[in-house]
This record gives structure tokens, C-alpha cells and sequence, in this order.
């Protein structure tokens, strides 16, 4: 019983991240969590190069360059990952 509630609580939380409305901003959500949750594990200057990737792309989206803004917020979750350890 156990095993079926954890797989269809999966399933849900998979179809869940996979229908995301508006990538770039489901993107930026992330970041946001990633930068709180290892502010402590990552130097001041790597954090730094984080926020601002994460405004200019931001900045990207307000400008209607969606793919752009996704990239550079993929990119930035990437060396949050790699900085932390995780």
C-alpha cells in the first residue's frame, strides 16, 4: 500500500513539473529556491554571479527573449549545483 502512494505521488509531482505553464518563470522559481536553500555552501562571489544572471535573465524575459532567459537561468542553477556539492 505504502509503495502504490509513493509511485502515484511521484507520478502526480512528475506530470506536475512537466505541464509548467511558463517554463522561464518555473525556471526562475527554482533558481530562487536553489540560491536560499545553498547560500550558506556557495561564496559570496559565485552567489553574486548567480543574482545577477538571475536579473538579467529576468530582464530577458520582460524583454519577450524567452529561450535566452531560459538558458541563462538553466546555466545558473548549473553552477549553483556545481559550487554546492550537489
Amino acid at each position: 500500500m505504502k509503495l502504490t502512494f509513493v509511485a502515484f505521488s511521484l507520478l502526480l509531482a512528475t506530470n506536475a513539473l512537466a505541464h509548467c505553464p511558463n517554463p522561464v518563470a518555473c525556471e526562475m522559481r527554482g533558481v530562487d529556491s536553489s540560491i536560499s536553500s545553498v547560500s550558506e555552501k556557495v561564496d559570496a562571489d559565485t552567489l553574486n554571479k548567480v543574482k545577477a544572471m538571475r536579473a538579467q535573465a529576468q530582464q530577458l524575459f520582460d524583454e519577450g527573449r524567452d529561450q535566452e532567459a531560459l538558458k541563462m537561468l538553466k546555466e545558473a542553477r548549473k553552477i549553483l549545483r556545481e559550487s554546492s556539492g550537489s
